[in-house]
């Protein structure tokens, strides 16, 4: 009898090779990593970040979403590092220089949670802005749910809470919300998105950066964002993030986000929302966030002229010079 596969064993997880980071566009930034529990192996997790600016000032904590890294906020880092703050921007578990579990379903959501809940605590970061966009809101927001005290601030900039609960009904341009006790209606855009990122022979995170910016990307630019994922066994995370949206009421998703909702329901510290003109993924999320943050009452809202989804690629240094007088104000 055969063996069903004569090739090497499968790792747990993989590590992209430091050579595919050096002389990327804009990103200069020496690495930096910590170690964090992994749920599914014994081994732990080796997480990157990139911190750039003062140790001991207030801290910018950026988070990125699906498909990128922390290259996604090259830009904001050098403006917030340069006016005094220490420019935190991480590597999600899956991404960037961050190790890749090879396992799709070893990336739930309650484990990005996690392992970035980890990281804060490893670093005992405290009187953090928070700065988030697709995924990196969920997730981002999901740590402040679970300690709350160590946040003084957020921007939630292009990003989302799915719970699928029906109050959502024509609030949101791609629809996920509950229709009676067992149906429930779904964006057949947001539908193809997350088909694609299972089906699609070829998944690459270049493509999805050019085609959701409202501005021209270089070639360059868009080859960095692929620079973390050379092989399959490297995309895991990033194929699985699609799948992880909450369309139901009843995913596990959708009861993470039902308490980070809970949570920002008395979080009335200054919660700031920075969202694209261009972007019909998110659109409407805003409106929402106004409505049910307390700390988001009063505060200079913004809506970013021809910006996409990626707004920290179409607008990344006027944004953070928005966000670096916004905090001055709220100091």
């Amino acid at each position: 009898m055969t063996a069903p596969f004569d090739g090497p064993p499968i790792p747990p997880a993989v590590r992209t090779d430091e050579a595919r980071f050096t002389s990327l566009p804009g990103y200069p930034f020496r690495p930096h990593y910590a170690f964090v529990e992994n749920p599914n192996h014994p081994d732990r997790l080796r997480m990157h970040y990139v911190d750039e600016g003062p140790p001991d000032a207030p801290v910018v904590l950026m988070v990125h979403g699906e498909p990128t890294w922390s290259y996604v906020y090259r830009k904001l880092v050098p403006v917030f590092a340069g006016a005094g703050r220490r420019a935190i921007a991480v590597d999600l578990i899956g991404f960037g220089r961050s190790d890749k579990p090879t396992r799709a379903a070893h990336y739930s959501f309650e484990n990005h949670v996690g392992w970035l809940e980890a990281l804060v605590r490893v670093l005992d970061l405290r009187e953090i802005t928070l700065v988030c966009q697709d995924w990196g809101g969920p997730v981002g927001m999901g740590v402040l749910a679970r300690d709350p005290e160590r946040f003084a601030r957020v921007v939630a900039g292009n990003t989302m809470l799915h719970t699928a609960e029906a109050e959502l009904e024509g609030r949101i341009a791609w629809a996920a919300h509950a229709s009676g006790d067992a149906d429930a209606t779904v964006s057949t855009a947001l539908l193809d998105w997350m088909h694609l990122s299972h089906r699609a022979p070829d998944f690459d995170a270049g493509p999805s950066i050019a085609f959701a910016t409202a501005r021209e990307v270089a070639p360059e630019v868009v080859a960095a964002y692929d620079a973390p994922f050379p092989t399959e066994w490297h995309k895991a995370g990033m194929r699985q993030f699609p799948v992880l949206i909450p369309v139901t009421p009843t995913d596990p998703g959708a009861a993470i986000n039902r308490e980070t909702w809970k949570a920002l329901a008395a979080f009335d510290r200054p919660f700031l929302t920075l969202f694209g003109d261009s972007d019909p993924a998110t659109r409407g999320w805003d409106r929402i966030f106004h409505e049910r943050v307390p700390g988001a009452t009063g505060q200079p809202h913004q809506i970013l002229e021809n910006t996409g989804h990626f707004w920290q690629e179409d607008r990344g240094e006027p944004a953070a010079r928005i966000i670096l007088d916004w905090m001055d104000a709220t100091a």
